[in-house]
């Protein structure tokens, strides 16, 4: 086996199955991505051509959040548990834990790439729909994890 395998060395877990977000239920995963399954845990969500002509009052914002338990999630606002990568991601974060907002329509169509560094067990994104969406934004979400403590694995 070659040693520059990535493929045996990463587990993806599928968070959010590719649907067209028009309110906050469609934006939020049922779970997060557990943490203790790697040390080094990432997120990756996907956005497309909004149906809608993206507003500040018709907006999405990606907020990252954390749980201990996998049902009580809190937004992340320490910068210095959150790696951000994207066109248009927060310098700072408040105390809503928005790394990201989709409010125009250059803004859509992007990969947005947030690494996990926080203490607690479970990491999410969750999409905050604002605004009536009738036609919608193509969306979906993906988990990778790497550093793994039992590899290789199957994903989920």
């Amino acid at each position: 086996m070659s040693t520059r395998d990535l493929h045996t060395n990463i587990k993806t877990v599928l968070m959010m199955v590719p649907i067209v977000v028009n309110n906050d239920t469609e934006g939020t995963p049922s779970t997060g991505l557990d943490c203790r399954e790697g040390d080094a845990n990432e997120i990756i969500l996907a956005v497309g051509d909004s149906g809608d002509t993206l507003s500040g009052s018709l907006k999405h914002d990606v907020i990252a959040e954390d749980s201990n338990d996998n049902s009580t999630f809190t937004a992340i606002t320490d910068a210095n548990a959150l790696l951000l990568t994207g066109n248009k991601v927060a310098s700072t974060l408040g105390s809503n834990g928005i790394i990201y907002t989709i409010d125009d329509p250059a803004e859509d169509q992007i990969v947005v790439r947030c690494g996990y560094l926080g203490s607690k067990r479970y990491f999410r994104l969750r999409v905050d729909t604002t605004g009536t969406h009738t036609n919608g934004t193509p969306m979906s979400m993906v988990g990778i994890q790497s550093r793994l403590h039992n590899a290789p694995v199957k994903d989920a």
